[in-house]
């Protein structure tokens, strides 16, 4: 794993322990850009191994289909996980009227800890770390 790499999934985890405050606060939509935001960097990171990298997520989202979820290096569920998370952190940056859900938001945010979990399986990293 690359030192980017890393620290992606570093920056990853502290992004669920601040989604999982936020949503304590009853921030829901700010904790889901959050839980995106873990979501994108473990992608990031997973890209980054591959040599790719994008500057626009729609890129990054479709690169992460194509090398994980369609070739089934990663099940496939990460892919919707993240297009759905996608359209969530959309509605809550660029919405004036709170139209997300905690029970959603919390979805998102063990959705994100379980992908998480994944990419370092995935780059041999135990989850103490």
């Amino acid at each position: 794993m690359t030192e980017d790499s890393a620290k992606l999934l570093e920056k990853a985890g502290r992004a669920i322990r601040a989604a999982t405050r936020l949503l304590a606060d009853a921030d829901i939509d700010f904790a889901a850009s959050r839980a995106y935001y873990a979501m994108f960097y473990c992608v990031q990171a997973l890209l980054a191994e591959k040599g790719l990298r994008f500057s626009k997520h729609s890129g990054a989202i479709g690169a992460f289909g194509a090398h994980f979820a369609k070739t089934g290096e990663l099940d496939s569920q990460y892919h919707r996980w993240l297009l759905d998370a996608f359209d969530k952190r959309q509605l809550g940056d660029y919405g004036l009227d709170a139209v997300l859900i905690e029970d959603e938001v919390r979805e998102m945010i063990e959705h994100a800890s379980t992908l998480l979990a994944e990419a370092k399986r995935y780059f041999g990293v135990s989850d103490a770390s």
